[in-house]
């Protein structure tokens, strides 16, 4: 099984009262819990890919929380991995460290980064029966107005019909999928594609009220 999960930001006790106002009592609580909600997902032979902003703590502190979290892991660099930067720390903790990706999940193309990317490529393709073949998942942007903009860049694209198809309607769609695998979003717990699907649908449709 293979999840997903971005900006978990573990040691950074400042979002507990700013911008994600997480509301943990300290910060040894939020890491406890996030690794409580890991371990209660991912399994020992699992596959979870970190889509960024994965630690502020130190290499040692980091490394510490990387051995008990459960699964082999991948990770996506964000801005805030600075412990990426020591060379003390031990790459093997991750399976691979890319800035970018690209993989295959269940016949589909996963685009990976913590940025989000707008016309990824991709974006235009449908299978046979007009679902999307391509996935962009993200972090970077947590639930603050910039996530506004990419849900209404999103709605825009997904409402625009290209122009060579203006006699086929529906083959002029742009499906778009662009999914925002912040971990608030999931309660700090790790998710499938197919999971973060529901949940980023669930979750526009209320943000387009």
């Amino acid at each position: 099984m293979r999840f997903y999960i971005s900006d978990l930001h573990f040691f950074h006790d400042d979002l507990n009262k700013n911008m994600d106002m997480r509301g943990f009592e300290s910060v040894e609580a939020m890491n406890s819990y996030m690794i409580e909600q890991w371990n209660k997902k991912v399994r020992k032979n699992d596959e979870t890919v970190i889509l960024g902003d994965f630690s502020m703590g130190k290499t040692a502190q980091t490394e510490e929380i990387l051995n008990a979290l459960n699964g082999k892991k991948y990770m996506i660099i964000g801005n805030h991995d600075r412990f990426l930067s020591d060379k003390k720390f031990d790459t093997s903790l991750f399976k691979w460290i890319e800035p970018y990706k690209e993989v295959k999940d269940d016949k589909r193309r996963v685009i990976l980064c913590h940025y989000p990317i707008f016309c990824y490529k991709g974006q235009y393709h449908v299978d046979d029966k007009g679902e999307p073949k391509t996935y962009m998942l993200y972090g970077h942007v947590h639930n603050t107005y910039d996530e506004v903009l990419v849900n209404s860049f999103q709605n825009i694209t997904r409402n625009a019909l290209r122009p060579e198809f203006h006699d086929e309607p529906e083959k002029g769609r742009i499906p778009c999928q662009m999914i925002n695998c912040f971990c608030m979003f999931s309660d700090y717990t790790p998710l499938t594609l197919d999971e973060w699907i529901e949940v980023d649908a669930r979750r526009r449709t209320e943000m387009s009220g």
